[in-house]
């Protein structure tokens, strides 16, 4: 009788999760009598897209300001890339803020510089090489659709156009987070859904992307991960989908 021979079992084990770069665990930050965030939980994993939702005054800010070591939290655990903010020492912050990058509501630019100077400087800074760095600009203006608007000023942009370029400002130096602070907050719809194509597209590349926002037509039209805030507290958490609790 022909022998059976017993096929092998394979010897490859699954492979673990990835821990989520941004996670919060019971946070807490007190503003005087206040609480700014109360028992705050939640985590976003690299690559994402997520948004932060909530009318003013939710605790969006202070979740920024966590994050970026502006501010410490009271309690919990703030966890960026594996490392806890909470014990981390100050002569490292700037290390951290290489890998987080921001972008404020108010775009600021160097007014004096063009957009490749703007750009050029932010990785200078860094102490980049000075033909690494001309190169990455070209790299970032082409990404954000502002290559050829590369020698214009600042005060010769449009709302929309100062917004791509304090995007690709912030995504030069290649950071694993971006922060981004209610970036349509002044645009109209046609902008704002340009902007949002954007991060989505840098998130896609593989920074992880994290928007402030209290627009509600904004979060419903990409369908992303969604931490909603009111008075300091998560309500809802949603890892895809239109987000239907009331955002203003």
């Amino acid at each position: 009788m022909a022998r059976v021979t017993k096929p092998q079992e394979s010897q490859e084990t699954p492979t673990a999760k990835e821990p989520p770069i941004i996670r919060f665990r019971g946070v807490r930050k007190v503003y005087g009598s206040r609480d700014a965030l109360d028992n705050v939980s939640f985590s976003v994993d690299r690559g994402q897209l997520a948004f932060l939702v909530g009318a003013s005054g939710a605790g969006k800010t202070t979740v920024l300001k966590l994050l970026t070591r502006e501010l410490v939290s009271d309690g919990g655990l703030v966890e960026v890339a594996g490392k806890n903010l909470g014990v981390l020492r100050t002569r490292h912050i700037p290390q951290l803020r290489r890998v987080i990058a921001v972008v404020p509501q108010d775009y600021p630019l160097l007014p004096g510089r063009d957009l490749l100077g703007n750009i050029h400087f932010a990785l200078a800074v860094l102490g980049w090489p000075r033909a690494a760095a001309e190169q990455r600009c070209l790299e970032v203006l082409d990404l954000v659709g502002l290559l050829d608007r590369a020698t214009a000023r600042a005060d010769q942009l449009s709302g929309g156009e100062r917004q791509r370029a304090a995007i690709a400002r912030a995504i030069a130096p290649h950071p694993k987070i971006l922060l981004a602070d209610e970036p349509t907050g002044n645009l109209d719809p046609h902008t704002t859904v340009e902007i949002m194509r954007l991060l989505d597209k840098i998130a896609s590349d593989g920074t992880t992307v994290l928007v402030s926002t209290h627009d509600r037509a904004v979060v419903d039209a990409l369908r992303r991960q969604v931490i909603a805030l009111d008075g300091g507290r998560v309500v809802r958490q949603e890892s895809s989908g239109a987000y239907s609790g009331g955002i203003k």
